[in-house]
This record gives C-alpha cells, structure tokens and sequence, in this order.
C-alpha cells in the first residue's frame, strides 16, 4: 500500500518512547549502515560522540534529539523509515538497516523497507540551524480557531493539499488528512478559500479530536514498551486504506483517488454529496463511461461484469 509515512501520532509516541530512554544518557557513537542517509556534513557526525541527550522533541515529522552543546540530530523517517529500541551496541540489520546510536541504556535502530533510500538523518548546530529544517507549518494541537482560519485560507488549495502541506501544518499526512476530512464531513477537493466559517470550525475540531485520539491511542498501545508498529494503515481507521470496505458512519463503499505515490480515501455519501470524485487514471480509461455517483458506479460495474 501506498503512502504510509509515520505523522504526528506516531512521531509523538516516537520521541516519548525515546525520551524515556536515552534522555541523560551520552550518545557513545554514531554507526552508519549507509552513508546516503546522513544529509549533512558540518558539523562532522563524530562531533555528536560523547554528548549527553538534553531533551527529545518532534519538529513536524522528524525526531530531534537535543545533544549537549546545541547539538541537534534530526531523523526524517519519510516513507518506509522505523525506528526500534535494540540493545546497546546492536548489530544493523542487512540491507535495511540505515545508522544506529549507541547509548549505555540501548540503541535505536533506524532501517528503511524497500530499495528507495528516503530516510534522512541531518547533524545541525544552535536554534538557526534546527530553524533551517523547519518547514514552517502551524503545530494544530497548539494554535486557536483565528490562527488556524488564517493558515488554512492564506492560498487558495484544495483541503487535501492544504492539510497535507509541511509549509501550511505540521505534522499531518496522508493518513490522518483523510481521516480529519471524514470526521469533518468535508470534501477533499474543496477549496480552502471558499470554506464558511462553520466548515473551518468542523475541521479544527477534526483535526483536534483526531490526532488527539490517535496519539492517545497509540500511547496505550505502546504501553511501556518501544513503539515497534507503526504503520499508516489500521483495521480502526474510518477511511484511509479502506478502499471499498463499508463506512463506519454511513455503510457506503470507501472511495479513492490515487495519484503518484499516494492516494485519497473518502466516503460519497458523508464528504462530497454522494458524488464520485474523478481519478485520472480511471477517468483516462473510462472517459465518458466515468461515473459521478455510486448509483452510476454500481450500473457501470454490472454492465462490465465486475
């Protein structure tokens, strides 16, 4: 499946998980398996050996670990990257297995599935250069519904989009974007700059109630152990990776629109109306046969034989 990048639930529980571990703790060494994954040469990585861990925070979707000195080590997990919990000095794992930190309490392991290598560590020094990795978005957990209103219609984008973009928000992706509109009965092509103020306020309290839930709820699932399954596709989820299985508020088939390497989960009757949102690739074999509706899409199905 397409699209299964950890966001801000999942990076959350990442860095509380880790924070418990290695917070006090020296960083004894930084071993690469790859050397494409660190993205930053000044200063040199072996500058971060012997430094105390002051603190474990989440900058949109990378881990930062905070090293004494104003020291900096940010990991961009991107797709397929994971962290795991080992113990101290454990051996990388093959092809997958991309650097590992070792601390006297244990070392995290950071592997990437697949043979694209997206995964992405950076080395940086003071406040300006974290600054410099900051793509600029709103932390939505933290602004007010003002705030929030002036992100979100500052340009005129799609909510897809708009929820999507690091530069807009902070921390959603893929998965939870499709899981807020759901909660919020809206649209994934609607357009930002023609929103009401009561459509604006259903999706603050979407994106509120939703990331708050999942953060909660993977919390408890990690209990006092090490995150180790994180994925963006869960049987719990309403919407997203769900396509064709019933919507849990109205029954309805779940919908997509799939495109590059991700795609959008949605349900007709709950967001767009109970109209069909069109997916190029379909639209490109269908043509005029492109339904608009689930009625039509049924009546397409039977005169095809699907």
């Amino acid at each position: 499946m397409l699209g299964a990048m950890p966001e801000l639930p999942d990076i959350t529980v990442y860095v509380e998980a880790l924070e418990k571990r290695v917070k006090g703790a020296v960083l004894a060494q930084v071993r690469l398996g790859s050397p494409f994954v660190l993205r930053t040469v000044d200063p040199p990585i072996a500058t971060a050996a012997g430094r105390p861990v002051a603190g474990v925070r989440r900058l949109g979707k990378r881990v930062v670990l905070e090293l004494e000195g104003e020291l900096f080590l940010a990991i961009h997990l991107m797709i397929a990257g994971r962290l795991h919990w080992k113990p101290s000095g454990a051996k990388l794992p093959g092809k997958a297995g991309l650097a590992a930190l070792d601390f006297s309490t244990g070392t995290p392991v950071l592997t990437e599935a697949g043979s694209k290598r997206r995964a992405a560590i950076h080395l940086v020094e003071g406040a300006a250069g974290l600054a410099g990795l900051d793509r600029g978005g709103i932390e939505p957990l933290e602004v007010d519904e003002a705030a929030f209103r002036a992100a979100l219609v500052a340009s005129n984008h799609t909510l897809k989009r708009a929820l999507t973009d690091p530069r807009i928000f902070s921390g959603i992706g893929n998965a939870y974007s499709d899981e807020i509109l759901h909660r919020a009965r809206l649209s994934p092509v609607r357009l930002t700059q023609a929103m009401s103020r009561d459509e604006i306020a259903r999706l603050l309290a979407a994106t509120r109630s939703t990331l708050a839930e999942w953060t909660d709820r993977l919390r408890r699932e990690a209990g006092d152990g090490f995150p180790e399954h994180v994925t963006a596709f869960r049987e719990e989820f309403a919407v997203h990776g769900r396509f064709g299985k019933p919507c849990p508020a109205c029954g309805a088939p779940v919908q997509r629109v799939a495109y590059a390497d991700n795609e959008t989960n949605y349900c007709a009757p709950c967001q767009t109306g109970g109209r069909l949102l069109a997916d190029r690739a379909l639209s490109r074999l269908l043509k005029a046969d492109w339904p608009r509706t689930l009625d039509e899409l049924e009546q397409l199905k039977t005169r095809h034989g699907a």
